[in-house]
């Protein structure tokens, strides 16, 4: 088998939405847009709905289909996007909830799904999507008078507890929607994390669910091993890679294996990057290039048959670091190529 073998375990990720949930005291749904932070929305979804979650969030229309097919009909479905052009079919015919960020949606929403429920996410300060105060204001008893299940906004700085936004977006939050009697929702994972305050009445969290930060207590999610194709013995002063960019400093053995970045593994980690093998650590030497990575396994007792990229000595956000990125980048850009084995009881 070449291609590298990707581990996903949906235990783990419902073990972390149900962790999360413990910490809230209200509904906690959950985030599987971006096809799930990379991981298959549809078997995500369809393992949190079996652990008890009944809400879910995407980011497109499109993105919903999948889930809906996992979670059946009587599970929400919310689209952070609101009701863009092209979208009112999907939305009516797959129930999905668009969270409207404009007064252009709203009129677009009413006028062709009428009677069909829905968001609107208010922009508190991030200057993304939703609806700022002085639009939100003249148009509020309007939409308030169709029924709106949900009155959201998002976090800027929430991975940063002691950051003054946090505080500023919850006080403007609170004097965009107290005495609404819609149900509220401004917390993903960092916000759970920030305490019951910003709970309200639905927490969302996404990342958190895939083992990454700023939940320092997830459960790990994914595993990567990568098989190696080819080993070589290197003289000293020879060279590794395009460009030259490794030289052998002693005699050296060099494994090639079969991953490069159209699998995700982002080029920045060239000459930055270590795999393991068990407990030993290999450094990633020359550049990443398309399809294959060339690691110093001079200090191996054996020959490897394969390395482990992430795993119990490796997580997410370290690799993230060491590419100078962040988790979700490192999970939405993991490859089409693996084998995808999926673990659940």
């Amino acid at each position: 088998m070449t291609a590298g073998i990707l581990s996903i375990d949906l235990d783990a990720i419902a073990a972390n939405w149900a962790a999360l949930d413990a910490k809230t005291g209200v509904e906690t749904a959950a985030v599987v847009k971006a096809n799930g932070y990379g991981l298959d929305a549809g078997r995500v979804a369809g393992r949190l709905y079996h652990a008890g979650a009944r809400r879910f969030f995407v980011a497109v229309a499109e993105e919903g289909a999948a889930v809906r097919a996992a979670v059946g009909d009587d599970a929400h479905i919310y689209v952070f996007s609101g009701h863009c052009r092209g979208d009112t079919e999907m939305i009516g015919d797959l129930g999905l909830i668009p969270m409207l960020n404009s007064m252009d949606q709203m009129t677009r929403h009413f006028e062709s799904l009428p009677g069909h429920p829905f968001g609107v996410q208010l922009d508190t300060g991030m200057n993304r999507l939703g609806m700022e105060w002085d639009e939100w204001a003249p148009v509020a008893p309007i939409a308030l008078d169709q029924g709106p299940q949900l009155l959201i906004s998002h976090l800027a700085c929430s991975d940063e507890p002691d950051h003054p936004m946090n505080p500023y977006q919850l006080d403007l939050f609170r004097r965009m929607t107290d005495g609404t009697g819609v149900p509220r929702s401004l917390a993903a994972t960092g916000g759970i994390l920030l305490g019951k305050d910003y709970h309200f009445d639905l927490c969302r969290p996404g990342v958190g669910l895939y083992g990454g930060h700023p939940f320092v207590e997830a459960r790990p999610v994914v595993r990567l091993d990568l098989p190696v194709i080819q080993i070589r013995d290197l003289a000293e002063g020879e060279v590794v890679g395009y460009g030259n960019s490794w030289q052998a400093e002693r005699p050296s053995r060099i494994a090639t294996l079969a991953a490069g970045y159209a699998d995700g593994i982002l080029r920045a980690l060239s000459n930055g990057a270590t795999l393991w093998h068990g407990k030993t650590p290999c450094s990633l030497v020359g550049r990443v290039s398309m399809d294959l990575l060339t690691i110093d396994v001079t200090d191996l007792d054996e020959a490897p048959r394969a390395l482990t990229l992430l795993g119990p000595r490796q997580t997410v956000d370290d690799l993230a670091e060491a590419a100078g990125t962040i988790g979700y980048e490192i999970l939405t850009s993991l490859g089409h190529r693996y084998q995808r084995r999926y673990t659940t009881s």
